[in-house]
């Protein structure tokens, strides 16, 4: 299930970014005490009372005629259009303003759940003035002070009551799976090539996909569902910074999905924004498999494939359990190995090795490579056992998880790799102290 989507919207200096620097509890956001200094969305994961969720910050809503406040305003519209609930800040001290009036006309329209806070109600008498806030027709309005932390409890309580319900069930025996990477890499093509049908739009231009698409298909006797993830969107003549536009969606995707298809482009190599892509998907614990498109159209010798994967492995170290394909979404090549490859990382990242097994491969493993010693101190591993599945996740117990330095647990992973087929997924390791 993807998380709820929450967006904070409002006009300039309110106090939007110390809200959300406030609830998700780091200073990510820049805070400073001048209208317009947050121009992009910002977003961040938090959590209220075991309900975890999607924030996004916006810059101010504004309607003059600059075009960076064109720019403001277009991006926390798409924020909107994103959300599961809107919380509209406004300034206690400012009292009603004609703006805050217009952006609550805007929010009429989202037909969302919209929570009304008045920020900078620090003090009773400025808490009385709240009632002030009831003229903009958005319910009961909730005292806050970001620069306190007062009233953020009590918002919070109102966000998660009007989180929607968990309406979208995975269907069992169903392999999801979304297709993932920058704009204008092929995602769509590929989509497309794997349905046999035009089922997605397709164009030159970067941005055509504008929402993540789920769609069923069935090869074999295995289904599949595949998620097609967004690019940036055209408003006319705002055009939105690329990444900031595409993590939400990919990110929303991949909370959809068990295995991400990451594409790159051969035609133009590896961009940063590849790698930025493929961190989320590593970090959400996905299986990977690396599809490099477009490989009709560079020009090959017969080492060109080998020296490719090599530049891959190298800018993308942490992903080198990701299989690599070499596929063209135009002439049609290896775009049918796809499922099958999703299939067998499905299977890698679901599968269960019984502790008696993993014991044998960890007596063997410690006779290879003794523990190393840290501080004077000798590691002492005394067994492992599975405790989670989707990624694989094992727990060694030892003397002193301190003493488990990063490369023993890399040399248990390779040995993991070596005698079970974990291809295609990452695997975890934890060190516990035996008790």
């Amino acid at each position: 299930m993807p998380l709820p989507v929450v967006a904070i919207v409002g006009q300039p200096n309110v106090g939007k970014s110390t809200l959300f620097n406030r609830i998700i509890n780091e200073r990510v956001a820049i805070v400073e005490d001048q209208p317009g200094v947050t121009r992009d969305r910002n977003y961040a994961q938090a959590s209220w009372m075991g309900h975890q969720f999607n924030i996004i910050d916006t810059g101010g809503i504004t309607w003059e005629d600059s075009t960076i406040d064109e720019e403001i305003r277009a991006q926390a519209e798409i924020a909107i259009e994103e959300a599961d609930v809107i919380v509209m800040l406004c300034d206690v001290t400012k009292h009603v303003t004609d703006l805050d009036e217009r952006i609550a006309r805007l929010l009429y329209q989202a037909k969302k759940p919209v929570l009304l806070a008045v920020n900078k109600a620090d003090n009773p008498e400025q808490r009385n003035d709240i009632y002030d806030f009831y003229s903009l027709g958005l319910g009961d309005p909730i005292p806050v002070s970001g620069s306190h932390g007062t009233g953020i409890g009590d918002l919070l309580d109102e966000v998660v009551k009007n989180f929607p319900a968990d309406s979208e069930k995975t269907e069992d025996g169903v392999i999801s799976f979304c297709v993932i990477g920058r704009p204008n890499v092929g995602k769509s093509s590929i989509v497309n090539r794997l349905l046999g049908e035009d089922r997605v739009i397709v164009a030159n231009e970067e941005g055509t996909t504008r929402d993540a698409i789920d769609t069923p298909f069935t090869q074999g006797d295995t289904k599949f569902r595949v998620v097609d993830t967004a690019g940036i969107r055209r408003r006319g003549k705002v055009y939105e910074k690329t990444e900031k536009y595409s993590v939400m969606r990919a990110m929303s995707a991949m909370e959809r999905s068990d295995v991400a298809i990451l594409v790159l482009d051969a035609s133009t190599g590896i961009r940063e924004q590849d790698k930025h892509v493929a961190g989320y998907a590593h970090e959400a614990g996905l299986g990977v498999i690396i599809a490099v498109n477009k490989w009709d159209l560079p020009k090959k010798d017969s080492s060109s494939g080998k020296d490719f994967e090599a530049v891959i492995r190298d800018e993308f170290s942490y992903l080198d359990y990701a299989p690599i394909v070499f596929v063209s979404a135009k002439t049609g090549k290896n775009i049918d190995q796809l499922p099958e490859m999703v299939k067998q990382v499905y299977k890698n990242k679901n599968q269960r090795i019984q502790s008696s097994v993993l014991n044998d491969l960890l007596l063997e493993a410690s006779r290879l490579v003794p523990a190393p010693m840290i501080k004077g101190k000798r590691l002492r591993v005394y067994y492992m056992t599975q405790v989670k599945t989707n990624p694989p996740t094992f727990v060694v117990f030892c003397n002193d998880p301190e003493l488990m330095h990063f490369s023993y647990q890399r040399f248990l992973i390779n040995q993991l790799r070596e005698n079970f087929d974990f291809t295609g997924t990452p695997i975890k390791i934890l060190p516990r102290k035996r008790k």
